[in-house]
């Protein structure tokens, strides 16, 4: 479809100033919503003007969403197709074969790199990708087309099971583009060997995001015994035995997530150091506490307590219980090692209530690192949401 064909979609008088300004999203109600207008099919590339018909961007629209319109270009002559991806896709590899150095990265992530709604992770010759909006929904087939351009991968992965999809009205997703995607796939992480599964796993099947405060963490294990609650696939539990952990316990509810936290410690030659419960954490928190438990690190990075907005207070709640929990498990001069990954929790209301749960706790200590997500997750300029992750790293007395 050439550009001048691209369907035109107007904004109300007055709306158009944070657009303008930078932002790339646009809201169903700055949008002119006629019958012509709600009539364009979710996931359409259309040309959005501002109300007195002078060009915004180019992007995708969906007239049954909030978030309406998300941009993807600010020239007029643009056209979103496969050629346009491959060259931010070879853009996006450039950067993080400077930033990472093996091919295990996030490769692609949403409008940090002008790709609204869409998620890539690289593991090496495989790619996992989430199609999050109607937009990249509709363009599936060129994005397949330009990763293979650009990578020439042995697989190729769609996935998307997140709430996003059905706030585009979207079913979820799950196709093998290319190839053949075994049961278990390796990912290498600071010269760690670990295995993912992109099929039932969680999101793409591996976390990158935390990759340095992994390794910040993991060089402060030495002769101590150590404790990994949320381990998932034991992302911090083997950097703590790799960094020369007496012992390291990984907890996590997830039996399929534990099976790939032991085979990568049976990898890493630590199977001897490290064990694992099967629980819930806030159960195993409480339980370790009554029995008096003590830990040299204590690590806590739960999935999003607050996935929309009306549970951002209950999100921090559980974020201060996490904290005053697990502040009890720390022995003295320990690390306590916090995590969230809720976007609609601001950085200081995290600190906050983290600091709160380690008061109610009858600790206290000093802060070491305030942290957000590895550079191969970068952040738009105009849109927090994309700087979601949060880490706080605490020496406790």
């Amino acid at each position: 479809m050439k550009n001048t064909n691209y369907p035109a979609v107007k904004m109300k008088q007055g709306c158009a100033k944070r657009v303008k300004s930078g932002s790339p999203w646009v809201f169903s109600n700055e949008i002119d919503m006629t019958a012509e207008t709600k009539a364009v099919p979710a996931g359409t590339i259309v040309r959005l003007l501002n109300a007195t018909g002078a060009f915004v961007g180019v992007g995708s629209f969906n007239p049954h969403s909030l978030i309406s319109f998300r941009k993807m270009a600010s020239d007029p002559q643009t056209e979103i197709d496969r050629a346009f991806f491959v060259k931010k896709f070879r853009r996006c590899v450039e950067l993080r074969d400077a930033l990472v150095n093996s091919p295990f990265y996030r490769m692609v992530h949403s409008e940090g790199d002008g790709l609204p709604g869409l998620i890539i992770d690289r593991f090496d010759d495989i790619v996992a990708c989430q199609l999050n909006t109607a937009g990249t929904d509709l363009l599936k087939d060129d994005i397949v087309a330009a990763l293979d351009e650009v990578l020439r991968p042995s697989c190729i992965v769609l996935r998307a099971e997140s709430s996003a999809r059905a706030l585009e009205g979207l079913d979820p997703l799950y196709a093998v583009a290319k190839g053949t995607l075994p049961d278990v796939v390796p990912v290498r992480e600071n010269g760690i060997s670990f295995f993912a599964d992109l099929k039932d796993g969680q999101k793409t099947g591996w976390f990158y995001d935390q990759r340095e405060n992994r390794s910040f963490v993991g060089r402060l294990a030495p002769n101590k015994r150590c404790v990994d609650f949320y381990t998932y696939a034991g992302g911090f539990a083997l950097h703590m035995g790799i960094g020369h952990a007496r012992e390291v316990v990984g907890v996590d509810r997830s039996e399929s997530a534990l099976a790939l936290a032991r085979m990568a410690a049976e990898k890493n030659g630590l199977a001897d150091k490290c064990s694992w419960i099967r629980d819930n954490a806030f159960d195993v928190l409480e339980n370790m506490n009554r029995d008096k438990e003590k830990f040299g690190v204590v690590v806590c990075d739960p999935p999003a307590f607050a996935k929309v907005k009306k549970d951002i207070a209950a999100g921090l709640r559980g974020y201060r219980k996490v904290a005053r929990l697990a502040a009890g498990l720390v022995e003295k001069n320990g690390i306590l090692a916090l995590g969230s990954c809720s976007h609609h929790v601001k950085p200081d209301e995290f600190f906050t209530e983290c600091m709160r749960g380690l008061t109610e706790a009858g600790k206290t200590g000093r802060v070491i690192l305030q942290a957000g997500a590895g550079p191969d997750h970068p952040v738009h300029p105009h849109l927090p949401e994309t700087a979601y992750l949060k880490m706080l790293v605490c020496q406790v007395d």
